[in-house]
């Protein structure tokens, strides 16, 4: 009998053998072995609980949440609107990619189209079949269940349609949402019918909201994919009803109607940690990646509070300013390489005095902005490593208040996030931007940032409502994380916010004491308490070191978390 120690073959086995169980252990190490779901509600955050454990993805889970979203949440998102949506493919090297659900402008739009008599009519833009873009979350769906999900689009569409169909209760964000726009829910019959009571009121707190038109709709698209939405039955009664309550869409708008994959935007931070986030048409992901980048030139870790406080809003101030070059892509030039030119970022950072505001007059001018805040965001990850980012919009609450008859989807008003006078101002008074202005088949200029962290220790993903906010929640959910607090300190932290103009800094009634509101302007800051809280971020963690996966929902709004053990496949 040979011995093994001796024996050339067997020990060119063993090392093989060896060699196979060391590269499935550190297989094993790349995956978090637990899944996680955070989401803006709670009936959005089972659904994704459900679809992971029928033996979906984190992509199958990400139709489920936001088809869920799109009926529990009309005040934020919908079949009728779009969004974008970080992927990150596990592997050996992870894969990112970026899906561009943005709406897109109908084919009949044109630079004036809200202009009646030399002036541009805001109300055009915001409520009403006029308004809406053409809807890009459908495609969306489909795109995440056929190309990366694992299951039928029939399973993850599941949970919605049986939301739509037996109903949800309505809470108080829905009240509150609905008294911001109760006119306009008014003034569209099929809309009031839908949201409203019988007597046109907002509907009682715990009454079932039920919409057996959109269940129908859903189903169709389980059954036929993009066709059962861009075309057919449901494609015919959303252009009957948009056209004959005066809008432009065609069925050709809605047959031309394409998601677009875009290379996310990356930026090296930091100790071996890499930004993923939304490139154009998300300025967002931009301002993130600038203002991280100028205060890592800076001494932020060590800064007593208002100190830090200084340098992130003169940080914002001038990653901000930058937006008015920003477009679609498609139709503008893409200016990151200028904008992330290491001459240019110290050029940026050179120029913050470290104890004195920077008045913006004072610096170069650009088109000042901002956006319908009320959209929703979730996280996903599932126990291979998949995860999803995504930031879904109608825009205002309940959108353009107008729902095509038929067929329960209550369309966005996204037109508003063009700028309709780029010598004006749009609905809240911001100036426009030639970059953004409209153009038929264009998507609008958006701050949404699905955003994650990676390093070869961590993972961690971030997003929120927001509108012109979003960037700088996320920064500042961000510096958290890099400061090391809990998870569930990110979502929570304090909030303040500058942009540029107006030359203010916005803030929660909680993010400054008397003192440091009194240092701050002794520094020459202008500060605006909101007497509000804002935003409803949704995060998760997984440090891959210690195997542990984490995640957190906003205290601010009535999304949950859940973390729970799912075995990879």
């Amino acid at each position: 009998m040979r011995h093994p120690t001796r024996d050339p073959i067997l020990l060119r086995v063993l090392g093989c053998a060896l060699l196979l169980f060391a590269a499935c252990a550190l297989a094993a190490a790349e995956q978090p072995g637990r899944a996680a779901v955070a989401s803006a509600h709670p009936a959005a955050t089972v659904a994704g609980q459900e679809t992971l454990a029928l033996g979906g993805n984190a992509f199958d889970a990400a139709v489920a949440v936001s088809a869920a979203l799109a009926v529990v949440e009309p005040y934020s998102s919908g079949l009728g609107g779009g969004g974008f949506f970080l992927l990150r493919e596990a592997g050996e090297q992870p894969r990112y990619r970026f899906l561009d659900a943005r709406e897109r402008a109908p084919l009949a739009a044109h630079a004036d189209l809200y202009r009646r008599g030399g002036q541009v009519l805001p109300a055009l833009s915001l409520n009403g079949p006029l308004a809406a873009a053409i809807p890009g979350l459908p495609a969306a769906l489909v795109e995440l269940a056929q190309r990366f999900g694992r299951l039928p689009l029939r399973d993850a569409l599941a949970p919605a349609i049986r939301l739509a169909r037996d109903g949800v209760a309505i809470d108080r964000v829905y009240r509150e949402r609905a008294a911001w726009r109760l006119a306009a829910l008014r003034d569209d019959p099929e809309t009031a019918r839908l949201f409203l009571d019988e007597q046109g009121e907002i509907p009682a707190e715990f009454s079932l909201l039920r919409q057996p038109e959109l269940a129908q709709t859903l189903e169709r698209l389980a059954e036929h994919g993009q066709a059962g939405f861009y075309a057919g039955e449901t494609a015919e009664r959303l252009v009957k009803g948009v056209r004959d309550a005066g809008g432009i869409w065609t069925l050709r708008d809605l047959a031309e109607y394409r998601l677009v994959e875009r290379q996310p935007l990356r930026y090296q931070l930091e100790q071996g940690r890499e930004l993923i986030s939304a490139p154009p048409p998300s300025a967002g992901g931009i301002a993130l990646a600038q203002s991280l980048a100028l205060l890592q030139q800076l001494p932020w870790r060590q800064a007593e509070p208002v100190q830090r406080s200084h340098f992130v809003v003169e940080a914002l101030r001038r990653a901000y300013r930058d937006r008015g070059l920003l477009g679609d892509p498609d139709f503008v030039d893409d200016p990151r390489a200028k904008l992330f030119a290491p001459a240019y970022l110290k050029q940026l950072a050179g120029s913050i005095d470290p104890q004195r505001a920077t008045p913006s007059a004072s610096l170069p001018p650009a088109g000042s902005w901002h956006e319908g805040d009320h959209t929703t965001h979730f996280s996903v990850l599932d126990a291979e490593g998949n995860a999803v980012a995504a930031t879904l919009s109608i825009n205002l609450p309940f959108g353009a208040a107008f729902t095509a008859p038929g067929t329960g989807v209550l369309l966005n008003d996204e037109m508003d996030d063009f700028a309709a006078d780029v010598q004006g101002a749009n609905a809240y008074g911001l100036t426009g931007s030639a970059a953004n202005a409209i153009a038929a088949g264009k998507r609008p200029l958006s701050s949404m940032s699905p955003t994650f962290i990676e390093s070869a220790g961590d993972f961690a993903s971030f997003g929120t409502p927001g509108g012109s906010r979003i960037p700088s929640m996320v920064l500042l959910a961000i510096l958290d994380y890099l400061d090391g607090q809990p998870v569930a300190h990110w979502p929570a932290v304090p909030r303040y916010h500058h942009q540029f103009m107006p030359d203010l800094i916005e803030h929660e009634p909680d993010s400054f004491s008397p003192a440091q509101i009194a240092e701050l302007q002794a520094r020459g800051h202008r500060l605006k308490n909101l007497e509000r809280r804002y935003g409803n971020q949704q995060v998760l963690f997984w440090d891959k070191q210690g195997q542990r996966v984490e995640a957190a929902s906003d205290p601010r709004g009535i999304g949950t978390s859940a973390v729970f053990n799912l075995p990879p496949r």
